[in-house]
């Protein structure tokens, strides 16, 4: 399964990234389709990225809009794009409960919403949701951590943990929760510290803080790109290169560099396959409309990345660029 996946990585070209398109006029001829997420990095970018390309080849207009994790300003774009009569809706949802609502409403205005990212709880408002399982990202990091801290730690470890519950508290409770639940196999773990910190600068800050008021802590665990980027950076700030040891969620260049960089501080993460998502978004769109039925629920292949396969990591930097 992992040679598939990484050979499905490694075929996904990444169009050079376009300046963020404001909500604008739409074309009479051709398919509207409006790409929403709800933050600017890298995984989000990819995600537009697929959606665009999927959706340009095949001659629809695309507008996009990253409402930087306001829910009410998504609903703004929502209902704007509801006005406007666009064709349809690819979104990664900044809420799976409150996102509904506006949705639900483009629903019944007759345009096809398309959900990526973990989707709504709602099952009955998106036509087709697209998502990898958030427990089996965790758990598939954990898988890793537990092997590396069995090997390397004598099968003892002090654990942080850096999560997003406060933005999309069932993502990552579940990303945390299989995170916990592997990495505990044949292992004593005891978890120091839990904190809040997705985006880059803040979890610099706060993994910083960790290593200050827990000087014991040997492990990060971080739920997202982001964490995972703040945690790396901050136990370099720290000196504490190969005494503290990072694994997290997500797949870009920065991590990719990370696993092969000589410092030994990032160990694993599992990548997602954010191209691959919006295209499979883009195109069940584009099938609705022309009335063939779609899955309702497709569960998109993740890819483990570790510093032990540098090979592997290899392959997908090569992917992404």
């Amino acid at each position: 399964m992992s040679n598939m996946i990484r050979r499905t990585f490694v075929a996904m070209s990444v169009a050079a990234m376009a300046a963020t398109a404001p909500i604008g006029a739409m074309a009479q001829d051709n398919p509207v389709i409006a790409s929403v997420v709800f933050q600017g990095d890298q995984f989000m970018q990819f995600l537009q990225t697929g959606i665009r390309d999927k959706a340009e080849a095949a001659g629809a207009e695309v507008l996009e809009i990253n409402i930087d994790g306001d829910l009410a300003r998504e609903i703004q774009a929502i209902d704007t794009y509801i006005a406007r009569g666009v064709d349809a809706i690819v979104i990664a949802p900044v809420s799976a409960k409150d996102s509904a609502p506006a949705l639900k409403r483009a629903r019944e205005a007759g345009i096809i919403v398309i959900a990526l990212n973990g989707g709504l709880e709602d099952g009955s408002i998106a036509n087709a949701t697209f998502s990898t399982a958030n427990r089996d990202l965790g758990a598939s990091t954990g898988g890793a951590a537990a092997a590396f801290i069995s090997e390397t730690l004598g099968g003892k470890a002090n654990v942080a943990t850096l999560a997003f519950s406060s933005l999309l508290p069932e993502q990552s409770g579940d990303r945390t929760g299989g995170f916990k639940d592997a990495v505990v196999e044949g292992n004593t773990i005891n978890i120091q510290s839990e904190q809040d910190a997705w985006m880059p600068e803040a979890a610099v800050t706060v993994a910083t803080d960790i290593l200050t008021a827990h000087p014991d802590v040997n492990v990060i665990y971080a739920a997202n790109e982001g964490g995972t980027v703040g945690a790396m950076q901050a136990v370099l700030n720290a000196g504490r290169a190969g005494e503290v040891f990072v694994f997290g969620i997500d797949g870009s260049k920065q991590l990719g560099q990370g696993l092969l960089a000589g410092n030994n501080v990032l160990q694993a993460v599992t990548a997602q396959a954010p191209i691959m998502m919006g295209a499979m978004g883009a195109d069940a769109a584009l099938k609705v409309m022309a009335g063939e039925v779609v899955e309702a629920q497709t569960t998109v292949p993740a890819l483990l990345l570790s510093r032990t396969d540098p090979d592997g990591v290899t392959n997908f930097l090569e992917s992404i660029q």
